[in-house]
């Protein structure tokens, strides 16, 4: 089938009753619960531009048969093919002004990596390569929206998975079948997840000797009987009014920890199973990282320019921006800007070639820009907080502004030259950002997108190529000569 609709998205949602807890209660269907509407609604609406004749170019790209498919799907062979799939990775996080980390285009990247790697599943048997490529296709030809859940539960961090308390508290593999693997335990952190069509399963490094039974690549529908999703509680139950909480209300991604209870796995979905050092290879001989952080890098600039215009607007609505001093908090954030653009842009630029003839983006470039949002995007929210001050914290509600002390609201909340009805909308969604429980589950999110912000800079200097620094060094040192050579 060609790209989805919005409403063909939503039908398939309703076709497929998953088993998906909040709050304690069993949700029937995930279209209509009130705490979810609104970020189906959202999704939805990705699938639609799909079908916009100005945005279609851009979103979509000629698959195999002619047939348009989504760009993420599709691989790159020249670096301007690299600066389109940029464009559609930007015309999807838009609209969502960056605040859904994991939108549907993120795990297209992720199955075009492993296709484009099958000699990596093919180590265990040339079943999984096959097994990959075809799911693959059936993902890209019926358009498909993935989830994944990456992470052990946080239990006893000082033990391995297989050491944990309970045999199969973290997710492993029970038994083999004629029919395909029992999988047993929980994963987590399955954003997205009610709202998902699929879910793939895949490890980070870190597993060792021993972890066998928890070494697993597969996929498998988000109906699948056994397969149990409990949400955290929402941030909008669907009360919320969306003058009052602009995002929360419409951006609710419902992480979730995944359980699996004796779930049956079909060979057909099986990628990898059993083998503790190819899982933990998996993810940078793939070079999936780097189609993921393409994405990533896209999506963390549309979020890192959308708090840079709300600190400025903020600021203008007061006319605080004549200060040096907020002058110098708003050069930073614009620094930021331009730092994640420039990255990305030499990522591209920079491009590798692959065995198969594909381009992709340069790591470094985008490990730096992972790190970069990580540790930028906390500092630009408490630079709104900090030009916000006071006043993010004394806006009234919008049921304020039709009630007997509506003209008192008009009078002492507007701005400079703006009106109390626009300057509250600006500060409440200023809040909604840096504030409220929505906005810093936003900045704890990217704080930890990539993993431990720790590692990951341990990870920078062991995976450098430092001969071009070292060079250098050895030819100062050589100006300074040797003082024992006669």
């Amino acid at each position: 089938m060609p790209v989805r609709t919005g409403a063909q998205y939503i039908e398939n949602l309703q076709k497929h009753p998953r088993e998906v807890w909040l709050r304690g209660e069993r949700v029937d269907d995930v279209t209509r619960h009130p705490a979810l509407t609104r970020p189906i609604e959202q999704l939805a609406r990705l699938y639609d531009m799909q079908h916009d004749p100005a945005l279609a170019p851009v979103l979509t790209g000629p698959g195999p048969d002619g047939t348009p498919v989504g760009r993420a799907f599709l691989p790159c062979r020249t670096p301007a093919d690299l600066a389109t799939r940029r464009a559609a990775f930007r015309a999807w996080a838009e609209p969502t002004l960056g605040l859904m980390g994991r939108s549907p285009d993120f795990l297209n990247t992720t199955l075009m990596a492993f296709t484009e790697s099958p000699g990596v599943f093919a180590r265990l048997g040339q079943r999984y390569a096959d097994n990959i490529a075809r799911y693959y296709e059936y993902v890209r030809d019926n358009d498909l929206f993935l989830t994944h859940a990456l992470i052990t539960p946080q239990t006893d961090r000082s033990r391995t998975a297989s050491e944990q308390q309970e045999e199969f508290l973290h997710m492993g593999v029970v038994s083999e079948t004629a029919d395909g693997l029992v999988v047993r335990g929980a994963r987590m952190l399955a954003t997205l997840a009610p709202m998902a069509d699929e879910l793939i399963i895949y490890s980070l490094p870190g597993l060792r000797p021993g972890d066998e039974k928890h070494a697993a690549c597969f996929a498998i529908p988000i109906d699948t009987p056994g397969l149990r999703l409990i949400s955290r509680a929402p941030f909008d139950d669907g009360t919320r009014n969306p003058f009052d909480h602009p995002l929360s209300s419409n951006f609710e991604e419902a992480d979730c920890l995944v359980v699996f209870d004796d779930v049956l796995v079909p060979w057909d979905r099986v990628f990898l199973h059993g083998d503790v050092s190819l899982a933990n290879a998996l993810y940078a001989e793939t070079n999936l990282r780097q189609h993921t952080a393409h994405q990533t890098g896209v999506r963390g600039l549309v979020k890192l320019q959308f708090v840079t215009g709300l600190a400025m607007k903020l600021s203008q609505s007061v006319k605080i921006d004549g200060f040096l001093h907020v002058q110098q908090k708003l050069g930073e954030c614009i620094v930021a800007v331009e730092q994640a653009h420039a990255l990305l842009v030499a990522a591209e630029a920079e491009y590798e070639t692959t065995a198969a003839g594909t381009v992709r983006p340069r790591f470094n470039s985008l490990q730096t820009l992972r790190v970069l949002l990580a540790t930028q995007y906390p500092k630009l929210v408490e630079i709104l907080q900090t030009l916000g001050a006071g006043g993010l914290l004394m806006m009234p509600s919008a049921e304020d502004f039709d009630s007997p002390i509506a003209e008192d609201i008009a009078r002492y909340y507007r701005g400079a030259q703006m009106s109390a009805v626009d300057r509250v909308r600006l500060y409440k969604l200023a809040w909604d950002l840096c504030g409220d429980a929505f906005g810093q589950r936003a900045l704890q999110y990217e704080r930890y997108y990539a993993g431990d912000p720790v590692r990951i800079l341990a990870t920078n200097y062991l995976s450098y190529d430092k001969d071009a620094c070292f060079a250098l060094v050895d030819r100062a040192l050589a100006l300074a000569g040797d003082p024992t050579a006669r």
